[in-house]
């Protein structure tokens, strides 16, 4: 039985590595490429797990009969637990959790007050962003200090990362808090409900329209499912660390707060949008759980603005930067390199934002 289960995962692993296209779990494939090599198996115990399994019998004679495709390891094996977080995992981020999301947009952007672009209140807005930061503390708001000091000698990596989403989605929302604790930039490109871009973009290119989407260019990963993406990035970029406690089991609990108390900004596309993209991707320092940041954010989301997201938390090796071109660690800090224009205060920065990018030709 035991030859019979290494010589599945054996041909399982030459099968995926043979060029099969399979865009929804091309990232999982590409991090789980390395197991046993086909040479430790001889070849007529291979077997064909496509759907034809051969089986030796006692006379040495080789009998074919169908069977279903299921390959078995214990170093792969799940626990029943892990296979029904996954499930719950992915009947919630399909389309970004769309069917609950798109139950609620009507009633939440009553509640938003209409305009994005109007004059805001904003006692009330600071107000319901701080309870939205205080439901998903400690995510998101402290640098994991051992990641930044053993990354302080190769820096960023070389090439950003990618990440396709919108801010009102809780998946979204987990990943932005591991970048945040992996201290990571990464270029946001955002997918808000009546996109005119990103999200055609992301159904092409891995086959469903289902965020956050990640693109990772140094390594050729591409993946869906924010469980797998945060797994990933703690792996690659945090010394193959497994998430932290909590990050990716709290999202099912206290992720959908920050996006009813903010009552669905950062979901819809502005109605005025500008169909054209800058040709400069704008910079925002920030960090997922500031209060202030996101509500810049939640106007970037609107615009369907592409950003560049540099994360400056609580320890970032960033803040030096910052603090150099802003004279300040405060975030958030917008840099629009298309006007020029630097600013540092959310209500400044959104009034910009809507005024400079809210208007169609």
């Amino acid at each position: 039985m035991e030859i019979v289960q290494r010589a599945a995962l054996s041909s399982h692993h030459t099968t995926l590595s043979s060029g099969l296209d399979c865009p929804r779990h091309n990232g999982r494939i590409n991090q789980r490429n390395a197991g046993f090599s086909v040479r430790e198996i001889p070849y007529r115990y291979r077997l064909n797990v496509l759907g034809l399994v051969t089986d030796a019998d006692m006379s040495g004679r080789w009998q074919k009969k169908k069977v279903r495709h299921r390959v078995i390891a214990t170093r792969s094996r799940k626990t029943e637990a892990d296979k029904v977080q996954q499930e719950e995992n992915e009947e919630r981020e399909k389309g970004g959790g769309s069917s609950f999301l798109t139950f609620l947009c009507p009633l939440l952007k009553l509640l938003g007050g209409g305009d994005p672009a109007a004059p805001r209140n904003v006692f009330v807005e600071t107000t319901m962003s701080g309870l939205a930061s205080l439901s998903r503390l400690p995510w998101g708001s402290q640098v994991n200090a051992e990641v930044v000091a053993e990354r302080a000698a190769v820096g960023q990596p070389s090439q950003l990362l990618q990440v396709y989403e919108f801010e009102a989605c809780p998946f979204c929302r987990r990943v932005r808090e591991a970048l945040t604790e992996l201290d990571l930039s990464a270029e946001i490109y955002p997918c808000p409900k009546g996109s005119l871009k990103h999200r055609e973009f992301v159904k092409m290119n891995g086959g469903q329209e289902q965020f956050p989407y990640l693109i990772d260019p140094n390594t050729g990963v591409s993946m869906y499912e924010s469980s797998e993406i945060v797994s990933y990035l703690f792996k690659q970029y945090g010394s193959g660390r497994k998430p932290s406690p909590g990050l990716l089991e709290s999202t099912l609990v206290t992720g959908w707060v920050p996006t009813l108390l903010r009552a669905g900004r950062g979901m819809m596309l502005y109605p005025k949008a500008s169909s054209e993209t800058p040709p400069q991707k704008l910079e925002l320092y920030s960090y997922e759980n500031n209060q202030f940041a996101r509500l810049v954010r939640e106007a970037l989301c609107e615009l369907e603005l592409p950003y560049i997201l540099r994360n400056a938390g609580k320890g970032s090796a960033l803040r030096d930067s910052l603090l150099k071109i802003a004279g300040s660690t405060q975030v958030p800090y917008l840099v629009d390199p298309n006007t020029g224009r630097s600013m540092a205060e959310s209500k400044d920065i959104i009034a910009y934002l809507f005024a400079t990018y809210g208007s169609k030709n």
